[in-house]
């Protein structure tokens, strides 16, 4: 029967539920990282995690998985069972997280239709003396000699029974969750954990791996185990567990009579209390059970052995004809509960698109030039457009919000990179999250991922001292990074802070000046220690006088900007010298449709987002300062604003010269205020961002284009561009 096993059926369903138990095991590891031991529910979760990747890569033939994660999984279960003393915890995690990087990488080759070639023997040579150490300077519990976790590759789907005087025997009857796809393969996957303890185990559907529609079988009568072991039931338990795809596990201990009874037998074999048709309702089974239990007290006069009670749940079977497949009676219908279902992204991303025709097709309809005839009566009309509005507004949010995913995993990511940089560097950092809940439209965490990694591997390496450092310093508490996020006014605040040493202005200045960066006309005094801070990001600028390997060259930094202001969003430095840094990531909730205000420059149109603009305002000729050098100002309300005529910028060939005859826009961009000019204002709309070509994105200022409901179409101006 393994010979017909299909692995390619198989393979995306192997890489998804190996990467979420993979990220499960990474939070686990690092929460506990600063620990002085694993708790005993941790030891637990990560053998089961390492049991059940094990046995997948096992069925899949990823032999280097299936070894290196067995041999994880030894460690586990010694530590489980014997709860030895001295345990170098921080080597162990160590040890975890070399695990996990192998498998990942593994996957990470399979995914990409490479062969799975990793060499783990280096690995497993090192988990062996780890274990072997810990064997020698623990105690085992009780004195006893722990079991040895025995890996035995069953060459056959079922094991001929072996009874002894300590076998036990189980019913288990499995239920999985309705949304579960492929489930004749998870149920296989629980057969597979429970061979290595099985001396016997049958199971029902018989055909798991050759017959695909036992799946539905699976997902509609459950999966029932007939099981013969030298185990207690919570053992049993433990192995199959409940998670994402398994309900609900029932596991009912029996005699050897009833094991033998519950899948091989005849009518004329059974007592008439025990013969229940395969349909039975669990009424029926029960007043068979009071039966059953009337015919036993009769019969405890010659013996004295009880026949089990059959409960709710439990199940006996019965043959319909000799040689036909055999069947289960069946349950109570289970109650509705909360289901979930994993999508594919392209097809999130692809109904993203289909919202967006949708909200162009709906101002095209809505704007229509055959609605402004006069005359027409219109109220049935504006009713239905505005039903349509609401309903369109509201599937776009909740296609909005099935896109958005929390930043926890980014941030765990993090931890793991402050975690081993600061071991390679020797540094005693503490790592804090906060707000690692809040969501984020999963193309934004795309490319925020490695601009975030950079900046917390700069704190670590940049900012944080060195413990002798801090000592000299007077500095008692130990190094810090923080990272941090929150939402505020549509947008989204990640902050990575240090309590380091913060960055040095002088420093910075004598590099920019020797870099010919500044102005000479312009004093030291008069930047900004926010001007003085931005040039850490200009390319080939780095302080750093001796270069690591995670700093010192000068790129990074500038890849980070570029990186956040590609999706709209902005980096903003504080530094208090001596305390630390703030690096603050500034970025939009998502990508895909902004409101934005339509404005005319000549025959063109533009937009921009409704956040950054602050005022609309006319003004007079004797408002604005004109410099000899071609730059205009304008003085509104005693502030004065430097001013860009949208029309002179991109050099349109008609636009309002006058600026009494336009409107002023005041737009705010981190702090920085300018006044963009334009002919008019159209109105604000919902507006789907479509991506321009790239020999566009050259021209400054502009970050996309959309269709109006004219169908003409507008660039829309970015803001940032504007404003540097």
């Amino acid at each position: 029967m393994a010979e017909d096993f299909n692995t390619e059926s198989m393979l995306d369903m192997y890489l998804f539920e190996n990467t979420q138990l993979l990220e499960q095991l990474q939070e686990t590891v690092l929460e506990q990282k600063d620990a002085d031991c694993f708790d005993e529910d941790s030891i637990n979760e990560i053998f089961r995690t390492m049991h059940t990747i094990k046995g997948s890569s096992g069925i899949m033939m990823f032999d280097n998985i299936t070894a290196v994660s067995h041999k994880l999984e030894d460690v586990f279960f010694y530590l489980r069972e014997s709860h030895p003393d001295n345990v170098p915890h921080v080597e162990l995690v160590e040890h975890v997280l070399e695990v996990e990087d192998f498998i990942s990488n593994e996957m990470e080759k399979i995914r990409s239709g490479d062969p799975a070639d990793g060499d783990a023997s280096n690995i497993i040579a090192d988990l062996d003396k780890f274990l072997e150490k810990i064997k020698n300077g623990g105690a085992a519990a009780e004195g006893k000699e722990a079991p040895v976790n025995v890996h035995e590759e069953p060459k056959h789907f079922y094991i001929a029974p072996v009874a002894t005087s300590a076998s036990r025997f189980y019913k288990i009857f499995i239920t999985f969750f309705p949304e579960t796809e492929m489930a004749n393969v998870h149920a296989y996957k629980t057969v597979y954990a429970l061979k290595e303890i099985a001396e016997d185990i049958l199971y029902s559907p018989e055909d798991i791996l050759t017959d695909e529609k036992s799946g539905e079988t699976i997902i509609k009568e459950g999966f029932r185990i007939l099981l013969q072991a030298q185990c207690t039931e919570e053992e049993v338990r433990n192995l199959i567990g409940v998670g994402y795809d398994i309900e609900k596990v029932e596991v009912y201990e029996c005699d050897a009579d009833q094991f033998l009874l519950g899948f091989d037998f005849g009518e004329d074999q059974a007592p008439a209390a025990q013969q229940i048709d395969l349909e039975s309702s669990v009424e029926v089974i029960e007043a068979a059970s009071a039966a059953k239990e009337e015919a036993s007290k009769e019969g405890a006069k010659e013996e004295k052995k009880e026949e089990p009670k059959i409960v709710p749940g439990d199940f006996v079977i019965q043959s319909k004809e000799p040689g036909k497949q055999k069947k289960l009676a069946k349950d109570k219908p289970k109650g509705e509960k909360a289901s979930f279902i994993s999508v594919n992204v392209s097809k999130m991303d692809q109904l993203m698109d289909l919202i967006g025709e949708l909200v162009i097709s709906e101002s095209v309809v809505l704007q229509s030039s055959d609605l402004k005839v006069p005359g027409l009566n219109l109220d049935n009309f504006n009713k239905a457009a505005a039903q349509l509005a609401s309903i369109s507004t509201d599937l776009q949010n909740v296609i909005m919000s099935m896109r958005m995913v929390p930043l926890t995993n980014t941030f765990q990511k993090m931890n793991r990179i402050v975690f081993d940089v600061s071991r390679k560097l020797g540094k005693n950092i503490e790592f804090v999250m906060v707000g690692e809940t809040t969501e984020v439209d999963k193309n934004i965490i795309e490319h925020i991922s490695d601009p975030l990694m950079h900046l917390v591997r700069n704190a670590v390496d940049h900012g944080i001292e060195t413990d002798e450092e801090r000592m000299a310093k007077g500095k008692t508490e130990k190094g810090k990074v923080t990272l941090s996020a929150r939402t505020e006014a549509g947008k989204v605040w990640i902050c990575v802070e240090d309590n380091g040493t913060g960055l040095d202005r002088e420093k910075i200045l004598a590099k920019a000046r020797k870099q010919g960066i500044l102005d000479d006309n312009k004093p030291d005094a008069a930047y900004t220690d926010k001007e003085v801070y931005q040039f850490i990001t200009l390319p080939g600028f780095s302080t750093n006088e001796q270069v690591t390997e995670y700093s010192g060259r000068g790129v990074g930094m500038d890849v980070v900007v570029q990186n956040i202001q590609a999706i709209g969003g902005a980096l903003e430095i504080e530094s208090t010298p001596g305390f630390g840094s703030i690096m603050s990531l500034k970025i939009p909730l998502t990508l895909a449709i902004i409101d934005g205000i339509v404005m005319e420059v000549g025959s063109s149109s533009f937009v921009m987002e409704t956040g950054v603009i602050k005022q609309f305002i006319r003004v007079k000729e004797d408002m604005m300062i004109h410099e000899p050098n071609g730059d205009e100002f304008v003085m509104i309300r005693g502030d004065c604003f430097p001013v860009i005529r949208l029309g002179r910028w991109y050099g349109l060939d008609e636009y309002q010269e006058s600026v009494e005859d336009g409107v002023m826009l005041i737009l705010e961009v981190e702090d920085k205020k300018i006044c963009l000019l334009v002919d008019k204002l159209v109105g604000e709309q919902e507006i789907v961002v479509k991506p321009i070509p790239s020999y566009i994105k050259k021209v400054k200022g502009l970050s996309g284009c959309t269709q109006l409901g004219d169908g003409s179409i507008a660039l829309i101006l970015d803001a940032p561009g504007l404003v540097e």
